[in-house]
């Protein structure tokens, strides 16, 4: 009975140990800014981080405004680098982003349509870059209005790393 105890302890330490050897798979086209599909092994800590809206610029500005919080280019910059603050807390970093889901506000300056390229200026400095390759699975939505007015950009994003 000993031996089939130790035996099944030893199964079970290697099965963990297969289990985080194995890697997150991202597919999808590798031009593309995103990846189409993203499937996270058994065995990872999953962080979610809430929707983070953009950092005003001039905190004594109107946040009815979007000048108080700048372009759709800036907002993006802004949010992401307050999600990566974060991770941060959390140990993890944007490399192990798995899922975002961003909602954008149509500008004013841009007849209403939301600035598409703009957040994928910002977009493409965090992801897909020599520094930093990964890629997360995402939705992109034109929503209404955020929490303020002058708001144009809300993100959330679910990460998953190995556990240390």
């Amino acid at each position: 009975m000993k031996r089939l105890i130790l035996a099944a302890a030893a199964l079970a330490s290697l099965a963990g140990t297969a289990v985080h050897a194995q890697e997150i798979v991202r597919g999808g086209a590798p031009t593309s800014p995103i990846a189409s599909v993203v499937t996270v092994p058994a065995g990872y800590d999953t962080i979610y981080v809430s929707g983070m809206t953009p950092p005003p610029l001039d905190p004594k500005g109107d946040p009815a405004l979007p000048a108080t919080f700048g372009d759709t280019k800036t907002q993006t910059m802004g949010v992401l680098t307050r999600i990566q603050e974060a991770l941060k807390s959390q140990g993890a970093t944007m490399g192990d982003v798995v899922m975002m889901r961003v909602l954008l506000v149509g500008d004013p300056a841009k007849g209403g349509k939301m600035d598409f390229p703009g957040m994928m200026e910002a977009y493409k400095t965090f992801f897909g870059t020599a520094e930093q390759p990964n890629k997360p699975s995402r939705i992109t939505s034109q929503v209404s209005s955020l929490v303020a007015g002058g708001m144009l950009v809300e993100i959330e994003v679910q990460a998953a790393r190995k556990p240390k």
